[in-house]
């Protein structure tokens, strides 16, 4: 129980401690429990208890000369399982070939929207968290005392480090890429309500409007997750429609589908991650060659103040 609250609190060797006193006040234990365990302490070389002065930390037993460092991503969201998922498979490919070079632990799981497995992220120094989306419940969020890392998400009021893809340049590219020429844009919005998921819409919207007001533009909400044989909604909206461009939460199967029934007149860009079709692309090597350091940073000191990085996609036509 010591060794948590101190873990959370960050502290280092030379940090005071609170008294005995004030620790029998904060939880459940008598008075004789807690002098025995600080004792056991001492003995064991932990603390230094200096008289009328107080306790300090002499060492921290869970700062090891290693760290273990979890990804866990939410089953509920990636409904097949994330190895069914080229962009997450990607995504944690990336990130544990970065945290096993390092000579860190890697962990891999999941949670859902009801429920996170917060009593195995307390056995972790770190848990790196993807898919949250409004539907989940981020309440157990709090009582964990493994750092916190939230990739491709920003929740306000959440005392975690947040990693967000930047997709604003992106589309101002395309959008100035076809100036030269009348086109029609049909962007493929997420069912999957999360304020990433709306953040990107709003890029695509402000884009357009600053770029190319008078092209036409449509959008067409999907599920790229559980969906993706579902086409028939996707197809009558292109007959329909008609674009020029078909763009944003694209399925990996759905490129195919749309230019070999339209003979590749149809440009076809969506959110990948280490491709070199067109798209809107993410190199994972470099992504993550900025979120590790940063989240091993954070362990090291984690009194640090809580940054939101950002990093930029690139349009690759």
């Amino acid at each position: 129980m010591l060794f948590r609250r101190w873990k959370t609190e960050g502290l280092e060797p030379g940090a005071k401690i609170e008294s005995q006193n004030e620790i029998v006040n904060s939880c459940d234990f008598s008075l004789i429990t807690v002098i025995k365990a600080l004792k056991d302490l001492e003995a064991e070389g932990v603390i230094r208890r200096q008289v009328g002065k107080g306790s300090y930390l002499v060492t921290t037993p869970w700062a090891e000369a290693h760290w273990r460092i979890g990804f866990f991503y939410n089953r509920d969201v990636v409904g097949g399982g994330i190895f069914n998922n080229a962009f997450y498979t990607r995504m944690v490919v990336a990130i544990e070939k970065g945290v096993v070079s390092d000579g860190h632990e890697f962990v891999l799981g999941s949670f859902n929207h009801d429920a996170m497995p917060t009593y195995i992220w307390d056995s972790l120094d770190a848990v790196i968290l993807t898919g949250i989306t409004d539907e989940t419940n981020t309440e157990g969020l709090k009582g964990t005392t493994s750092q916190v890392s939230l990739i491709d998400l920003f929740i306000d009021g959440m005392p975690f480090h947040s990693f967000r893809l930047d997709f604003a340049k992106p589309f101002v590219d395309m959008f100035r890429d076809g100036l030269e020429r009348s086109r029609r844009y049909l962007y493929l919005d997420s069912e999957i309500i999360s304020r990433e998921q709306a953040a990107r819409r709003s890029g695509f919207h402000e884009a357009h409007q600053s770029l190319d007001p008078t092209s036409q533009v449509a959008v067409l909400t999907v599920n790229q997750e559980v969906g993706a044989d579902k086409t028939d909604g996707l197809m009558a909206a292109i007959e329909e429609f008609k674009p020029d461009v078909v763009c944003g939460y694209v399925h990996r199967n759905w490129r195919d589908l749309i230019q070999d029934r339209y003979s590749n007149k149809i440009q076809v860009y969506g959110y990948v991650l280490d491709s070199e079709r067109p798209g809107f692309v993410v190199k994972t090597d470099e992504w993550m060659g900025q979120v590790l350091p940063e989240i091993y940073q954070n362990l090291a000191n984690r009194r640090s103040d809580l940054e939101h990085h950002v990093y930029p996609a690139k349009f690759i036509r």
